[in-house]
């Protein structure tokens, strides 16, 4: 595929994907909650075949490991002992004259508001977890913590897994869920935001066997983000410093995308070793030391973490996918499309009958129910076909199926138009499912 002549921006992004009923401002008809936002009809697809794609690479194709979906709200003791409750936090400063909130580590001079100039207080530390309370009575011991993360999860429902499972290491725990976190600065769109979702990944394994794995989940990962279309010119890894390693990291690595603020993080891959396991093991009244039945040992194994987020790798997409092309014409117009990966599109395949002609509908729709049974498709009738062409090219729609008076009338063929080239073939109506199945096995 011929890709970017054009370095996107958030504006053009949030604009496209607003008129084209991808992501919405979140609470829009009263004036917005400020970075929150809302998945369209094809923003939804977008982001479902995102998750499921990751399901199917993570859990479909791994007999060694097993879904799971933990509840967001749990036993407050949970981050008590994982050290949320006193660790989870970033450094504040607020400006004293405007009253503007920042990361400290973020700004080059901690000492001046970016905004007024105005004077920075001094740094503290801010928890980044929301508050929130069980039962009737909003006292302290009702209070109990939105999850910051899914991993935790995971980490407590060990011994479940392996007591119902009977797993053999190295075995893996994986869930897709919605987190939370009351971030100072959100912003860039969809790239940081207080409520997110996660796609993590918890892999088991002996504790002389993490060097191994850990540069297996490293690779793996990465190619990954290439078989969904994602350039690789715009992806990269970036090892953890042991200054900014977290505290219960061996060590770690993010595959960053190259956003148009610059290098950001997509997921982090990290050696957590038995930190989290030891930690509940030692702070519940569980056992949570694994047997290993060839060692004839109890132990904590290390664990491996693959952690991306889901809302990222959408607008990843979104940046890599898009394209403005001139078109040769007369008008100097030019045609803004997103050249997804198929699997990813929210839509594969658009039916368009040439008009609304009463011989060229019936046939239309007899023509889509066929092939919705195999491709995720839609009807579309409205305007001129030149218009609907382009509302397919910018979301992404790889091949769209025309309906026209020949095909009724003389051969029963349609004409194919590709999204990326914009050419066009005439396929037997008959041999459409095959023909498009073709076309889509041959992106890689």
């Amino acid at each position: 595929m011929g890709r970017n002549i054009v370095t996107p921006n958030i504006d053009s992004i949030v604009s496209l994907a607003k008129r084209r009923g991808i992501i919405f401002p979140g609470s829009d008809i009263y004036g917005g909650l400020g970075n929150t936002w809302d998945y369209g009809p094809l923003g939804v697809e977008l982001k479902n075949n995102v998750k499921q794609y990751w399901w199917k690479s993570m859990v479909q194709q791994n007999s060694n490991i097993y879904g799971m979906d933990s509840s967001i709200l749990m036993n407050p003791k949970v981050w008590e002992v994982s050290g949320h409750t006193n660790n989870f936090s970033d450094p504040l400063s607020e400006c004293k004259v405007c009253h503007s909130r920042y990361r400290s580590d973020e700004l080059i001079d901690p000492t001046k508001c970016l905004k007024c100039e105005g004077p920075l207080t001094p740094e503290r530390q801010f928890n980044l977890m929301f508050k929130t309370f069980v039962g009737p009575l909003e006292d302290e011991a009702a209070q109990i913590w939105l999850r910051p993360e899914t991993a935790q999860g995971i980490f407590i429902n060990f011994k479940n897994i392996v007591n119902s499972m009977h797993p053999k290491l190295p075995f893996g725990i994986a869930q897709i869920g919605k987190s939370f976190r009351n971030e100072i600065t959100p912003g860039n769109f969809i790239y940081k935001t207080r409520e997110f979702e996660q796609m993590e990944m918890e892999f088991f394994v002996s504790p002389d066997t993490d060097a191994e794995w850990y540069e297996y989940w490293v690779n793996t990962r990465f190619n990954w983000y290439s078989s969904i279309g994602i350039r690789e010119q715009n992806l990269r890894l970036r090892e953890h410093s042991q200054k900014e390693l977290a505290h219960y990291a061996k060590a770690t690595k993010d595959i960053e995308f190259l956003f148009p603020w610059g290098w950001g993080e997509l997921e982090g891959i990290a050696n957590r070793t038995d930190f989290d396991l030891s930690t509940h093991d030692n702070g519940s009244e569980g056992d949570l030391k694994y047997f290993d039945q060839i060692r004839q040992d109890h132990y904590f194994p290390y664990v491996i973490e693959p952690a991306a987020g889901v809302d990222r790798t959408v607008l990843a997409l979104l940046l890599d996918a898009y394209d403005e092309e001139p078109l040769n014409n007369e008008k100097n117009e030019v045609r803004s499309v997103l050249k997804l990966h198929p699997k990813m599109s929210p839509i594969t395949v658009a039916i368009l009958p040439l008009s609304r002609n009463d011989l060229l509908v019936p046939k239309s729709k007899t023509l889509f129910e066929r092939l919705q049974n195999q491709f995720k498709c839609s009807y579309d009738d409205a305007q001129s076909i030149g218009k609907r062409y382009r509302r397919q090219d910018e979301i992404g729609t790889p091949l769209c199926v025309t309906i026209d008076f020949e095909t009724v009338n003389t051969d029963d063929a349609v004409t194919v138009r590709h999204r990326d080239t914009m050419e066009q073939e005439r396929i037997p109506s008959d041999n459409l499912v095959q023909y498009i199945q073709d076309q889509l096995d041959l992106y890689v």
